[in-house]
């Protein structure tokens, strides 16, 4: 079995990436990989459901900040919902819980009335 599982679905203009497994240096490659077309597409709505994310480390956390820059220089944005255990610790320690604020669900998550 895979160490990082990724399943994309659309809902509406929002891309949802659920993630489930371990993400670190040697996974990153598959998120990399699964976000290079929506991070392609104008205006990239993306939302990381990262609730079956068993593991994180910087390396998996710097791509989530390129992946949300890369979104973002795009006129888009990147979103987290189901943040917990290992990554809700890594965006406290590294104070980036501002950039990624929690969404208490994905339709939540799913809703861009407007980006920041």
């Amino acid at each position: 079995m895979a160490r990082l599982v990724i399943d994309m679905e659309r809902h509406g203009d929002v891309d949802v990436v659920r993630l489930t497994g371990e993400l670190d240096m040697s996974s990153q490659h598959l998120l990399i990989a699964a976000l290079a077309g929506p991070l392609a597409s104008e205006r990239p709505r993306i939302v990381l459901d990262t609730a079956g994310l068993r593991f994180c480390d910087s390396s998996g956390l710097w791509q989530l900040i390129d992946s949300q820059r890369r979104a973002e220089s795009r006129g888009g944005g990147l979103r987290l919902v189901g943040v917990r255990g290992v990554l809700a610790r890594l965006l406290t320690i590294t104070q980036l819980v501002d950039q990624f604020p929690p969404y208490g669900s994905l339709e939540d998550a799913c809703h861009w009335s407007s980006l920041r």
